[in-house]
């Protein structure tokens, strides 16, 4: 069982790393795009690139959360937790561009929080 642990745990990281370098790239990204395309980064800047990342990381975080109710902790909150900030990350273009730090910062964040959670459930667990 602690090899899953360990398994699951790296998928945590994962999820946590990518939806922190996603908000990082998103908060930074207005500030720096006049320079991407000098360095050959100009991709970066793409909407494809946004959504592709945000896939990554919601897919990431399903796998690593699911893991964790089904052999851990059976605790439905990391997953709701998941949905909710992707939910959010996904819908901000919606709610206009003076928002879009907050969105991109409250999303994120739920998307780390779920994660974290989730670490936290399964180490916590007593029947393993």
């Amino acid at each position: 069982m602690q090899s899953d642990l360990n398994r699951n745990n790296r998928l945590d990281k994962l999820g946590i790393t990518v939806a922190s370098l996603c908000a990082i790239h998103c908060i930074l990204l207005p500030i720096l795009l006049p320079v991407l395309p000098l360095i050959g980064l100009s991709f970066v800047g793409d909407h494809t690139f946004e959504n592709v990342v945000l896939i990554v990381s919601m897919v990431a975080g399903f796998i690593a959360l699911f893991t964790g109710f089904k052999r851990y902790h059976r605790k439905m909150y990391p997953i709701y937790c998941l949905a909710l900030g992707g939910l959010i990350y996904s819908l901000k273009e919606s709610f206009g561009e003076d928002l879009h730090p907050y969105l991109i910062a409250l999303g994120a964040g739920l998307i780390i929080f779920a994660h974290v959670m989730n670490v936290k459930l399964c180490r916590s667990c007593k029947t393993c």
